[in-house]
């Protein structure tokens, strides 16, 4: 016969050089798959007490917070005022990884990032928004966010440490 299954020292020697060259790739693909990957930029955000403190100017306003309630009425006093002087994130298009710390606030607390009109828009319309939320970020705890940002405007902020809605703007 002259079929390629006639010899079979052929057939072993073919199986062991598929066998090396699939075991090859595959150790590359390990190896080098993240390392090949594109970079995904991370974005740091630390809460303070009823803050995000590198969009705040001034930094750490020095707030303090024992709970939820703490936060709600110094945002009723002070939060218009330091969201119309925060500064606004300004990023192009893409994949982002959103690193939430907490920073000496003594309860959990977390983190939602969403597009803008998300809270007011309908059940339906908000299947198709972009929100991104989590919980859980105790005294000295990060944890990070992953987020694909289409062109438009976002808001974030933590609802258990009530902080203003600062504002994000994607360009393509």
């Amino acid at each position: 016969m002259s079929d390629r299954f006639s010899d079979p020292l052929k057939v072993s020697r073919n199986a062991r050089v598929q066998a090396l060259l699939l075991g090859a790739t595959v150790a590359a693909s390990l190896v080098a798959g993240p390392a090949l990957a594109e970079e995904v930029p991370v974005i740091t955000l630390t809460q303070t007490p009823c803050q995000f403190i590198e969009v705040e100017k001034g930094g750490d306003l020095g707030f303090t917070s024992t709970k939820k309630a703490d936060c709600e009425k110094i945002n009723a006093e002070s939060g218009a005022e330091r969201l119309a002087s925060a500064s606004i994130l300004r990023l192009k298009a893409g994949d982002y990884v959103f690193r939430v710390k907490n920073k000496n606030v003594p309860y959990d607390l977390g983190f939602w990032l969403r597009e803008k009109g998300y809270d007011e828009a309908g059940t339906l319309r908000r299947l198709v928004m972009t929100s991104v939320s989590g919980g859980g970020i105790g005294t000295g705890v990060t944890k990070d966010y992953e987020v694909e940002l289409e062109p438009g405007e976002y808001i974030y902020s933590c609802p258990l440490n009530p902080t203003p809605n600062y504002r994000i703007i994607v360009e393509g």
